[in-house]
């Protein structure tokens, strides 16, 4: 089987093991492929959490200008509003709560913004319907 179709995206982060930590945390990945870039002497490591063929692919670099800030950011749906909460929660103590969480109805849905250890943004929702409306078809 090949892969077709979006698989990843790929971030530059100064400290590969604290962003698997925070990925880990509050997005509920593992790593599934981990190596030195034999070109580059580079560390690298995909993440993901199994619900889909998709990676973020970690990669360690001394210069990072974070790609992902608000607006542009990595969307989690999480398994309830409870769920959600705890992890920001969890996210305020450690000081990467962003944008404290939410309710925008919606199809939005109840959302928080926190930010990685390199900038980046990630997402945690609940009650956001993007698979369903994308496995639907809707506009």
């Amino acid at each position: 089987m090949i892969d077709i179709g979006l698989t990843h995206i790929a971030l530059p982060v100064s400290n590969i093991e604290k962003s698997i930590d925070f990925y880990a945390t509050y997005a509920q990945m593992q790593v599934a492929h981990r190596r030195i870039d034999t070109d580059t002497g580079v560390a690298v490591a995909w993440l993901t959490d199994h619900t889909r063929p998709f990676a973020i692919v970690l990669i360690e670099t001394k210069s990072i200008h974070p790609v992902l800030s608000p607006l542009a950011h990595l969307g989690i749906g999480c398994k309830s509003r409870e769920a959600m909460d705890v992890l920001c929660d969890q996210a305020r103590q450690a000081g990467v709560l962003v944008d404290e969480p939410k309710d925008s109805g919606y199809p939005v849905g109840y959302w928080a913004f926190l930010r990685d250890p390199d900038g980046h943004t990630l997402e945690l929702s609940y009650g956001q319907e993007i698979g369903l409306t994308v496995e639907q078809g809707n506009t």
